[in-house]
């Protein structure tokens, strides 16, 4: 392979990087979808007077990558063939949606009421509760563990 045509890519090249990029582009449009307002904020639900929309917090993460290689490595000179083509490509993402509040209009206002999560609120009493055991035993013990 001459020097001129070594940063050429060759056409099995260039279609995986169109494929591939497709499927990126692709990924990315259901990333973002699953940020939009009709995700954060769900229908509304009339009771009477009264109107609940139920509010979230989404947190979307993506990451993607793609190369090829192509060339010699010289060792074209020493009869073991030295051409080399290559491509890979991967990428991995998430999506996490929970219920943060509702906001409810009725005719005495607008209000936002806010969702608590038990389990973390419980986690947290029970991490606090055993880091002050922790404390309090090594005190007792005069600092030996």
């Amino acid at each position: 392979m001459s020097d001129e045509n070594k940063d050429i890519m060759t056409e099995e090249q260039l279609t995986a990087a169109n494929e591939a990029a497709g499927v990126i582009e692709k990924t990315m449009g259901k990333f973002l979808d699953a940020a939009s307002v009709d995700h954060v904020y769900s229908e509304p639900v009339k009771y009477g007077d009264t109107v609940v929309i139920p509010a979230a917090e989404v947190l979307s993460a993506a990451g993607f990558g793609y190369g090829f290689g192509s060339g010699s490595s010289g060792e074209e000179e020493e009869g073991e063939g030295g051409s080399g083509e290559g491509a890979g490509g991967g990428g991995g993402g998430r999506v996490l949606a929970r219920p943060v509040a509702v906001v409810v209009v009725s005719p005495e206002g607008v209000r936002v009421e806010p969702v608590a999560d038990r389990t973390k609120v419980l986690l947290a009493l029970i991490t606090t509760l055993g880091f002050m055991f922790s404390v309090l035993a090594r005190i007792k013990n005069g600092g030996r563990e």
